[in-house]
C-alpha cells in the first residue's frame, strides 16, 4: 500500500502516508477504513433487501469515480469516519441485530485487505449473515479472487461494453476488458444460485446495468454481452434511476435529464427480444434524490 496497485488504476501512490502522500491515491483515501453510512437498506434489489433490509456498509472513496455518480458526496473520499478493522466487524454484528439479510459492502475495492481481515474475525465470532460484494465491476482478477470464500453474492455493475463512453464518463478507456474478467471471476465463485425460504439471495450473481440518458445502443450491447456469455446463469438488473446531480450540466449536459421512459421501453423490449427472463426491471418513479442515502 506504500506504492498501491490494487486496483486497475495502479496508480502507485503511497496510501500509507495519508495526506501527506506525494502522488494522491486516486480512490481519494489512505489505507485507514472510512465509512460514510451503515444502516439498514431498503432500496436494493427484492432478493437482497426483502422486507428486513440489507445491512449496508457504505466505504468513502472509489477507483471509479464516474462523473455521473449519485454517491458522488462520498466518492471523492472526503466524507466519512475513519474505523479500524475490528469496529468494522462489530458494525456487522450490529446490522444483524437490527435483522439484516445479510452483510452489504457497498464501493469497498479499495479496502479488500482490510475487508477481509473484517470479515474473518467476524466469522470467527460467529456471524452468521451472507456477505454481499456491492461495487463497480471495475476490479482486478486478483482483488476478486482475494475475496474467494468469503463473499456469498456478487452485486457488480456493468457499466459499459463503449470504451469511449468508459473513458468519457469513468477515465477508464479498459472498462469493458476489466469488467468481463473480474464478473468471470465472480461467477467461478458464486455462480451457483441459491435462495433461502424467503426467496433472500444467499449465494448467487446479480449484474447491474444503469441505463444512462442517450445511450441506449451502449445498454444493448452490455444486455447482449452478459446473456450471450452467461444466459440465465446471473440475474441482470436493468436500471432506470438515473439522477441528474447537480453541476452536471456544466460540461455533460447530455446527462442532465433523466432517461425518458421510451428509452428504457426500447431497452427493455430488446432483453425480453433476445430472451432475458432472469432479471429486474425498474419502474421509472426511482429515478428521484429521496433514493440517495444521506451520507456523513
Amino acid at each position: 500500500m506504500s506504492f498501491c496497485k490494487l486496483c486497475p488504476r495502479r496508480c502507485r501512490a503511497d496510501r500509507k502516508a495519508g495526506a501527506d502522500a506525494v502522488i494522491k491515491p486516486y480512490c481519494g483515501v489512505s489505507t485507514d477504513i472510512k465509512i460514510a453510512r451503515a444502516d439498514l437498506h431498503f432500496w436494493e434489489e427484492p432478493c437482497i433487501s426483502g422486507e428486513e433490509g440489507s445491512g449496508t456498509v457504505f466505504f468513502s472513496g472509489c477507483s471509479l469515480r464516474c462523473v455521473y455518480c449519485q454517491n458522488k458526496k462520498i466518492s471523492d473520499g472526503r466524507v466519512g469516519r475513519l474505523i479500524s478493522e475490528e469496529e468494522l466487524a462489530d458494525i456487522y454484528f450490529e446490522l444483524q441485530e437490527k435483522g439484516a439479510n445479510n452483510i452489504n459492502l457497498v464501493t469497498g475495492d479499495h479496502y479488500i485487505p482490510e475487508i477481509v481481515k473484517s470479515i474473518k474475525t467476524a466469522k470467527n465470532k460467529g456471524l452468521k449473515l451472507p456477505f454481499v460484494f456491492n461495487c463497480s465491476g471495475y476490479e482486478t482478477v486478483q482483488q476478486i479472487k482475494a475475496l474467494d470464500g468469503l463473499i456469498d453474492v456478487y452485486l457488480p455493475d456493468f457499466k459499459y461494453m463503449d470504451s469511449g463512453l468508459a473513458y468519457k464518463y469513468s477515465d477508464a478507456a479498459d472498462y469493458p476488458e476489466i469488467a468481463k474478467t473480474a464478473l468471470a471471476e465472480m461467477i467461478r465463485q458464486c455462480g451457483e444460485e441459491k435462495l433461502d425460504s424467503r426467496g433472500i439471495m444467499t449465494r448467487g450473481v446479480i449484474v447491474r446495468h444503469l441505463l444512462l440518458p442517450g445511450n441506449v445502443l451502449n445498454s444493448k450491447k452490455v444486455l447482449r454481452y452478459l446473456y450471450g456469455t452467461y444466459g440465465d446463469k446471473i440475474r441482470i438488473s436493468i436500471m432506470a434511476q438515473y439522477t441528474p446531480m447537480e453541476g452536471i450540466a456544466d460540461k455533460y449536459p447530455e446527462l442532465a435529464r433523466k432517461v425518458r421512459k421510451s428509452e428504457y421501453d426500447r431497452l427493455v423490449d430488446f432483453a425480453l427480444g433476445i430472451g432475458i427472463s432472469n432479471a429486474y426491471i425498474q419502474d421509472l418513479t426511482t429515478a428521484k434524490d429521496s433514493f440517495i442515502p444521506e451520507f456523513g
